[in-house]
């Protein structure tokens, strides 16, 4: 919907439709999701939501939730649809207009709707299907069984663009202009006069939201630079001379490694290392803090502000409020103590990854800095299956070094989203190196494209440039003696390991 230049955000399905109202939108979207409309404690559709007069779009589950609670009949057909299916369009109607008759769509579904309810015009059918598709423009109520949201539906954006600009009205004039006028806006409105910091990592995220804030505020902006260790290879360096040699940014550099690989000592488990990441960090920004506070009560100021690059997708995977699961904890989102001593600024929160980069062109950044491969936020410090040390730190560093150095000759930049290297630190196996037995590390490559970070499938890397990643890592990292690919998408799997 954003690409079709339409703001929107995700709300959990329990909302009412007083709530509903209440943010006064101009259309609303029933998701897809796992779960039959027949089972116990299914997710059900709030009553007064499709009496709201606000034009609706039902996908898969929220199709047949739709038709079901309009009285149709969605019925155990017996038959499943997953992957890629034939659909007939027997009438495109405003809907499906300028979509071929006969198409292939992204289906996942067990259920079917058997009838539609009173009303309706029926679209579409596929073979296990007899309603693939329905419409009401009178009520301006729609649905589709199949996911027009997956690049693999390859008329999908078409069908949600009909939605949004013909059965809805809703003009596509949400775009990276707007959206930096609006938060340059917010920005000086919740800060004011008063001084903030910013937790500069030398990633995307965060150099767009200090840059943000910059635009907004000026020299009231202070950047902190915290090298917690856990970064690649000359990143602390890069971050230090790119960044403030584009932006002119006050930069405060915090050497913490020891401190955070103390804290880590002993830790494996991914959700209490990201969640100890998150509290050093804020503890070493406190304490870097200190001397900039004083600073600026000697000159009559104060800094209560933190600037976060928190994006959608964190959020999201967090389950911050949208009635999602919890698939992990960000460092910047369920990672914070409760006892901040600072207010957080997030003008990034309600954007994906694409959309920041955008932001970023259009505030002029330079594409290096724009264009950089995601890192997370707790760095290769969940990237270590395993203790985080610092021998297996400069173990994968090197790893890491050597896979940006491979795919960066090959061309390969511009098709991977990222490619995260993963040391599984507990796990040995033996192998053969200078005619000796060796019992050494295993090294994951994961290399994935993506357009937005909810969903990925894993890159084919040319099979001669994974050999020469392979064999350079095994000859010249020691204590690593295997290479393995990560060919799974997202879902199921996540895109980093931890």
């Amino acid at each position: 919907m954003r690409e079709a230049n339409v703001y929107s955000e995700i709300v959990p399905h329990t909302v009412t439709a007083e709530q509903i109202a209440a943010r006064n939108p101009v259309g609303i979207v029933l998701s897809g999701g796992p779960s039959s409309v027949y089972e116990e404690g299914a997710p059900a559709l709030n009553p007064g939501i499709l009496d709201l007069g606000v034009p609706v779009l039902g996908i898969c589950y929220g199709f047949q939730a739709m038709a079901q609670q309009l009285g149709g009949e969605v019925a155990h057909t017996g038959r499943r649809e997953y992957g890629s299916t034939a659909v007939t369009v027997t009438s495109g109607g405003s809907l499906l207009d300028g979509i071929p008759a006969d198409q292939t769509a992204w289906m996942s579904h067990g259920d079917s709707v058997a009838r539609a309810p009173e009303g309706f015009e029926v679209l579409a059918s596929s073979d296990a299907t007899p309603v693939a598709a329905f419409a009401s423009d009178e009520r301006k109520l729609y649905g589709v069984q199949w996911h027009p949201e997956v690049k693999h539906s390859p008329y999908g954006q078409r069908v949600i663009e009909n939605f949004l600009h013909r059965a809805a009205g809703i003009p596509g004039d949400w775009n990276s202009g707007s959206v930096i006028a609006e938060q340059v806006e917010r920005i000086r409105a919740q800060i004011g006069d008063a001084r903030v910091i910013c937790g500069l990592s030398g990633g995307v995220d965060s150099a767009v939201a200090a840059a943000l804030v910059q635009r907004a505020v000026g020299d009231q902006l202070t950047c902190v630079f915290v090298d917690h260790g856990l970064l690649r290879k000359d990143e602390a360096r890069q971050v230090q001379e790119d960044y403030v040699a584009a932006t002119g940014v006050r930069l405060v550099t915090v050497d913490a490694a020891d401190r955070f690989l103390d804290a880590l000592a002993g830790v494996s488990d991914p959700e209490q290392k990201r969640k100890i990441i998150g509290r050093e960090f804020i503890r070493t920004f406190e304490d870097a803090a200190e001397a900039l506070v004083l600073e600026a009560k000697a000159e009559g100021d104060s800094i209560r502000f933190l600037v976060q690059g928190t994006l959608y997708p964190d959020v999201v995977e967090s389950g911050g409020g949208t009635g999602t699961a919890n698939i992990k904890s960000h460092h910047n989102v369920g990672g914070l103590p409760e006892d901040l001593k600072f207010e957080l600024v997030e003008p990034l929160r309600t954007l994906f990854k694409d959309e920041v980069r955008a932001i970023g062109r259009e505030l002029g950044l330079p594409e290096v800095i724009v264009a950089r491969q995601p890192f997370p936020g707790p760095g290769l410090g969940i990237r270590i299956v395993g203790e985080v040390t610092r021998e297996r730190l400069d173990l994968l560093r090197d790893a890491d070094a050597i896979v940006r150095a491979e795919l960066t000759a090959a061309g390969l930049d511009a098709e991977i989203w990222q490619c995260p290297v993963v040391l599984l630190a507990d796990v040995r196996s033996v192998g053969v190196q200078g005619d000796g037995r060796t019992y050494g590390h295993p090294i994951v490559l994961r290399p994935v494209s993506s357009e937005d970070a909810m969903t990925a499938d894993w890159t084919r890397v040319p099979y001669e440039v994974l050999a020469r990643v392979s064999n350079r890592i095994t000859n010249e990292v020691a204590g690593v003696n295997r290479v393995v690919l990560d060919v799974t998408s997202k879902p199921p799997g996540t895109i980093e390991w931890e």
